[in-house]
């Protein structure tokens, strides 16, 4: 494996300050210009620039909050690259209870949150039931908030039943649209076709749906990501979060490469420019990567920050990754030092649902 970008280095790129530009106008690129302009970092800059003014000309200078809850760390699939996958017996599992989920919007809502964002491993525990019950306790209590689930594929009944209980978001990442590379990142239990059809699904039913893929992941091209480009045209994603692998001790891919800050900040901006309406997240990956990394992450186009809402006594056991950032301004409780850092970057924090433009 080779890392960094090289990896993605196409020769004979044309003048990718003009491909900027047209991707500006048009929203689309061919796939050998979405290669070259994908192959360095020398018009980063100005990439950016171009991301921030059509993010600018869609939500002015309004950066969404959403408040993270990690409802559990139990999960029935292996993820090669997940630090809560099945067969990491070095995992302290939890789960929380409705009570305790309750509570944490409480305080979300005091603190100015008016989306909340319930997230989770694939927990058998998690039945339609208990979510449903708790999706229709949120709804009833916090009638002007937005409820986002993220709790992976579920049969297309599963989210409907979620649906009519109150949530109107839901996250789901394909992670990678190449068949053969998602099988080097799943076991054989999982499959790219059924995570497909879940998105799918969604999007019939009526949620927001998010969508996104990782950057820098074990054996990804450049190729892999322009494919990963083309099915979110063809899906449509309300909300696109993307960021870089990093790796976990406890996976296969222990020794594998991180994503690169670079690259994943390119993609943002790339992303705002293919889709100007997309709620795009700077994730606490990002962070990880580099302190500033949600701050760059708005100013590549991001919109969406998702500082952590769970009990603080959970949020080193939700470790998807290693070091997973969770103290700072990636605690919900720092909010007034992530509104300052935001707005010394010239955005500003606003107190809404943060629905996708046009919904």
């Amino acid at each position: 494996m080779t890392s960094g970008s090289d990896k993605y280095f196409v020769c004979g790129a044309n003048s990718v300050s003009s491909v900027i530009e047209e991707l500006k106008t048009t929203c689309t690129l061919s796939d050998s210009q979405l290669l070259n302009i994908l192959s360095t970092d020398k018009y980063d800059q100005e990439l950016f620039s171009a991301a921030d003014e059509v993010r600018r000309s869609v939500y002015g200078d309004r950066v969404f909050i959403r408040g993270l809850i990690e409802i559990t760390n139990y999960c029935r699939n292996d993820c090669y690259y997940c630090g809560i996958r099945r067969s990491n017996e070095q995992a302290e599992r939890y789960r929380l209870s409705a009570d305790e989920i309750f509570s944490c919007c409480q305080e979300g809502y005091a603190l100015g949150f008016r989306t909340f964002v319930l997230q989770g491993g694939e927990d058998a525990q998690c039945t339609d039931e208990f979510i449903c019950g708790v999706t229709a306790r949120l709804h009833d209590a916090f009638p002007d908030c937005a409820i986002t689930l993220s709790l992976g594929e579920r049969p297309e009944s599963s989210y409907r039943a979620m649906y009519s209980s109150g949530a109107r978001r839901y996250l789901l990442r394909h992670e990678t649209a190449d068949f053969a590379h998602y099988a080097k990142l799943h076991p054989s239990s999982m499959s790219l076709e059924n995570r497909m059809k879940c998105l799918s699904a969604l999007k019939k039913i009526g949620f927001q749906t998010g969508d996104g893929f990782m950057t820098g992941a074990p054996f990804q091209t450049a190729h892999h990501i322009v494919k990963d480009i083309r099915f979110m045209q063809a899906l449509s994603p309300d909300m696109i979060g993307i960021g870089p692998f990093i790796h976990h001790r406890t996976t296969p891919f222990a020794h594998c490469p991180d994503g690169t800050l670079s690259l994943t900040l390119r993609l943002i901006a790339i992303l705002r420019l293919i889709f100007p309406k997309a709620l795009i997240p700077s994730t606490t990956a990002l962070a990880t990567l580099c302190p500033e990394g949600r701050i760059l992450g708005l100013k590549a186009g991001a919109n969406v920050v998702m500082p952590n809402l769970s009990p603080r006594t959970v949020r080193k056991k939700y470790e998807l990754y290693e070091n997973k950032a969770h103290g700072g301004m990636e605690s919900a409780q720092e909010l007034d030092a992530l509104k300052k850092a935001v707005k010394e970057a010239g955005y500003k924090i606003v107190v809404d649902k943060g629905d996708r433009a046009g919904f």
